[in-house]
């Protein structure tokens, strides 16, 4: 017997088979069917957001938070582009999720006619997703929602998106009876992709002749879900690793093998580690910016490199290898680790990894001495350790603010992976209230915590309503210095003039009182932590307003001889 439905439920249907549970976005006319069929599915949950831009945010968030998909929603036209920022920040992380927009019906669009809110969509979106088209009839809304899950799923993942003209989302079709009994396994690839023999067998030979072996552990070993493989191998080597931003946890801040997160962030050790290592191991990692200084990345030409990736792509550019794995992270150290086992101790140079442990050590003095500074205005330092400090064990943290992300991740313990986030690809300030609003929604048992700045709360702060209406407790802790500080630092620094940077006179803990928050501002560091813990015992979302000063976190250098990168000879060619 035939299945009757419209183009909309023939959608809503595909996405509980991908167990999808979570719908961001804002109402519109063009959605009423969408969001009727939405409703109609009490496993789905829909989150009416105040801006469109948070809406795929949050469905990044999703993914990053459980590994779950989602799906974010906009009307045509301003709808549609407002996603953008959003989807920029999920494409930028390789974070999937299913964008959903609508059009003008199908005899006004593709190409437009000129009516109010037109919009190419499709256009608009494809420089950052990894595919999308354009729905034109809903007999193939089956067929395209699960090439759109494929692509988003399959390989290196990423958003993509289908436009769905208005009158297309309303189309009554006949499907057949057995159209949406498929399940992910019968239209996109589930198990993990192997490494090639020869490679295993060429990176074992390097890894047990290495004597200062270095691993780089990215996105890839989250998605994967093989920390515990890396902490393995790590342990096997006696080597140190450096988490980047995409893989916070995958070696505790604890451990014995950690020795800074994220690359030029996480400061001088890290540095060291590259310029002293004779073998980098990079697993799930892209080698972004964040590892590179004026030269380029930090794993130079001189290094033997072996990298393991399941994107092509990201194999040999930037950075070359003498042994490369096209392989899911997992499959590839599990087969690492068999190779490795039984065969003669690894050559690794003894104190190799207790050089890098002690200057770590070293450079985390520097943070206490900030912290200990006396002055009539709390020091960033000892803000980020006392904010640290007052987190319950179980708490889920998200980094946001340009600067304040610094403090945030040298002082924030990371236990495991999928605890603590930051938004490196994009860096778009405004994130982290969208990001922690998802995790809450996605993880409602665990406490979840935003740490920003002010500028960047500035950017979302709206969404205070969508956490009220909804019921997400979630705990915004601003370090507040009143001025677009880095910014200001810059500029008097570099060109001795100061315009734009002052953010003086918000107070954010009455914004969030209006908004029908909790709401405190914190002015001296012995308050920090009572008001933690009255803010998670009010059962209402949370701003505390904590003012700080603005002091340049002892990496910022670092960061700047990254910016450099290629200036020189941009400006100097026969430099």
């Amino acid at each position: 017997m035939a299945l009757k439905m419209t183009g909309a439920q023939a959608l809503v249907r595909v996405w509980l088979g991908e167990q999808v549970r979570h719908v961001y976005g804002i109402v519109g006319g063009k959605l009423g069917p969408l969001l009727q069929a939405i409703s109609e599915q009490s496993q789905l949950r829909f989150i009416g957001t105040r801006h469109e831009g948070v809406a795929p945010m949050m469905a990044a968030a999703a993914f990053a938070g459980t590994g779950q998909l989602a799906v974010a929603i906009a009307e045509m036209g301003p709808g549609g582009l407002n996603l953008i920022s959003g989807l920029g920040v999920a494409f930028n992380n390789n974070l999937p999720l299913l964008a959903i927009t609508t059009n003008q019906h199908r005899a006004a669009a593709y190409p437009h006619s000129g009516m109010f809110m037109d919009l190419d969509s499709v256009a608009v979106s494809r420089p950052i997703t990894k595919w999308n088209a354009v729905v034109h009839d809903a007999r193939r809304m089956p067929e395209l929602a699960r090439r759109a899950l494929r692509e988003a799923l399959s390989g290196r993942p990423g958003p993509v998106h289908l436009d769905v003209p208005q009158d297309v989302l309303g189309q009554v079709c006949e499907f057949a009876d057995d159209e949406f009994d498929l399940v992910p396994a019968q239209y996109r690839p589930i198990g993990r992709v192997r490494p090639d023999a020869q490679a295993v067998k060429q990176a074992v030979e390097m890894l047990r002749a290495a004597r200062r072996p270095l691993i780089v552990a990215g996105g890839g070993v989250v998605a994967s879900e093989a920390a515990r493989q890396v902490r393995a191998l790590a342990e096997s080597l006696n080597a140190p690793v450096i988490p980047t931003q995409m893989a916070l946890g995958v070696v505790p801040t604890s451990s014995p093998h950690f020795i800074g997160h994220g690359g030029l962030i996480a400061g001088a050790p890290v540095k060291e580690a590259f310029e002293q290592a004779d073998v980098i191991l990079s697993v799930g990692c892209r080698w972004s910016s964040w590892m590179w200084d004026e030269m380029g990345p930090l794993a130079r030409r001189g290094h033997r490199s072996i990298a393991i990736n399941i994107d092509p792509s990201a194999l040999g550019q930037p950075v070359i290898h003498q042994v490369a794995m096209q392989a899911d992270a997992g499959a590839a150290l599990d087969e690492l680790l068999v190779a490795m086992s039984g065969v003669r101790e690894a050559g690794t140079e003894e104190g190799w990894l207790a050089r890098l442990k002690g200057a770590r050590e070293r450079y985390e003095q520097a943070f206490a001495a900030g912290a200990a500074e006396a002055g009539p205005v709390i020091h960033p330092a000892a803000l980020a350790r006392e904010i640290a400090a007052a987190l319950p064990a179980d708490a889920l943290a998200v980094y946001d603010g340009g600067h304040t992300t610094f403090w945030s991740n040298d002082l924030t313990p990371a236990h495991e992976v999928r605890s603590r986030f930051h938004e490196p690809g994009m860096s778009h300030l405004g994130f982290g209230l969208p990001y922690a609003l998802a995790l809450k929604a996605a993880r409602p048992e665990r406490p979840v915590v935003l740490i920003t700045g002010d500028g960047s709360f500035g950017f979302t702060m709206n969404e205070l309503d969508t956490a009220r209406r909804y019921g997400l407790a979630v705990v915004t802790i601003i370090h507040n210095n009143e001025s677009w500080g880095i910014i200001r630092s810059g500029q008097r620094n570099a060109l001795d003039f100061e315009l734009g940077t002052s953010l003086e006179g918000s107070d954010y803990a009455a914004i969030a009182r209006g908004f029908g928050c909790h709401g405190e501002r914190v002015d001296a560091l012995e308050a920090v932590a009572p008001a933690v813990r009255r803010a998670f015992a009010s059962g209402l979302p949370a701003v505390i307003d904590c003012r700080t000063r603005f002091v340049p976190h002892p990496a910022a250098p670092m960061f700047g001889s990254m910016n450099r990168y290629g200036f020189a000879a941009l400006v100097n060619p026969a430099a």
